[in-house]
């Protein structure tokens, strides 16, 4: 499958001196920094860039500039001197984690407010900011889609969405201080690249499988492809305010069965998933965080219409994302009707070890209460 990338709109702001980018030692970070060397000569204007991380990552091109440094205690003032964007990609905790440590989750709040703040006293004319479109928070009630107008409702349990809600608190206060200053914000949906699944992707697809929380909404995909050339167009259109980030439309629950195939699943009220979620993560078996159950169970699809404005056009549909992230399995080559028949079997048997496993907490909880009087 051969997508080509899309062309850009020159810059409507001023000439950029420096661009610099954060978070350079991971994929998505070194994808832009390579992506915006590659398309800024072709805008006319003659910016320098600038990559910058805890370490080197293994490639850049000539072009850029690297500076290794600690967001939490470098001198940012220092860093971004001079510079007119300012794109900030770098994260300390991980939404796969499945019980991210609270220090992790504080050092992205503070880091992302020292980053606004330098930014702010450099006279940064633009600086672009990375959530997620999990601050909208998953329940029953949502409209399908949501729009950027939506309030900011992450599921309280999962820290990592609500860190992400924390940061554009911090940025609508910058502007309350600041009305010139620009803050892109994006909001993705659910990133793959080839062959693997993202950090939430991952974790949205193990927390599916096995014991799952009933319900079954739609789901969204989004290549890292798409992403950087949405961070690419915020950068070079120098825009304001908040974008989502995903393909047109959604995969209905039963689409995505089709392409699954065969996943041992058994469904379960969320309540009882949560708990069960619980024992796994103290027992150290295939957890997964707690707080994303709900992002299972009930819908929080995006729409992507105010990107699209801008001249935003995914390269992917949501399955051409879903299949080049994923390698066909052995099951996958089986007829239909052999995959339903070991469905079948695999939820039998999924049954049996969730009642032995109720049975089992049953039996502990009566034995410390005899243990406690």
């Amino acid at each position: 499958m051969t997508h080509e990338p899309m062309t850009h709109e020159p810059m409507s702001h001023e000439p950029m001196k420096k661009i610099v980018v954060t978070g350079v030692d991971a994929e998505l970070g070194a994808k832009v920094v390579a992506e915006l060397a590659q398309r800024l000569p072709s805008t006319g204007f003659d910016a320098k860039l600038v990559a910058v991380a805890r370490k080197a990552p293994l490639q850049l091109p000539k072009e850029v500039t690297f500076e290794r440094a600690d967001l939490k205690t470098a001198d940012l003032e220092q860093l971004f001197h001079s510079a007119n964007v300012v794109v900030h990609l770098s994260s300390r905790s991980n939404p796969n984690d499945p019980s991210p440590s609270d220090e992790k989750i504080a050092s992205d709040v503070q880091i992302a407010e020292r980053v606004l703040q330098a930014s702010a006293n450099c006279l940064v004319s633009q600086v672009v900011m990375l959530s997620t479109a999990l601050v909208y928070g998953a329940a029953s009630t949502n409209p399908i889609p949501l729009t950027e107008d939506a309030p900011l409702t992450p599921n309280q349990e999962f820290s990592w969405a609500v860190a992400r809600a924390e940061i554009e608190k911090l940025v609508a206060e910058q502007r309350s201080k600041h009305p010139a200053y620009k803050v892109a914000i994006l909001r993705p949906a659910a990133v793959v690249a080839e062959d693997a699944l993202g950090q939430l992707a991952r974790v949205l697809h193990s927390a599916r499988l096995g014991v799952a929380a009933d319900g079954d909404p739609p789901v969204q995909y989004l290549h890292i492809n798409d992403l950087v050339s949405a961070v690419v167009l915020v950068v070079t259109r120098g825009v304001d305010g908040a974008f989502n980030v995903a393909a047109d439309g959604w995969i209905p629950p039963d689409a995505l069965r089709d392409l699954e195939g065969v996943k041992p699943r058994l469904w379960v009220p969320l309540w009882l998933a949560k708990l069960l979620a619980n024992l796994r993560l103290r027992a150290g078996l295939a957890p997964v965080p707690v707080g994303v159950l709900p992002y299972t169970s009930h819908p929080w699809v995006i729409a992507n219409d105010r990107l699209r404005a801008l001249g935003w056009e995914p390269s992917y549909t949501n399955e051409q994302a879903w299949v080049v992230s994923h390698k066909p399995g052995f099951l996958d080559w089986l007829p239909a009707g052999r995959r339903q028949e070991l469905a079948l079997g695999l939820a039998t048997l999924l049954v049996a070890a969730v009642m032995g496993l109720i049975g089992w907490v049953a039996r502990r909880f009566f034995v410390v209460r005899r243990a406690a009087r």
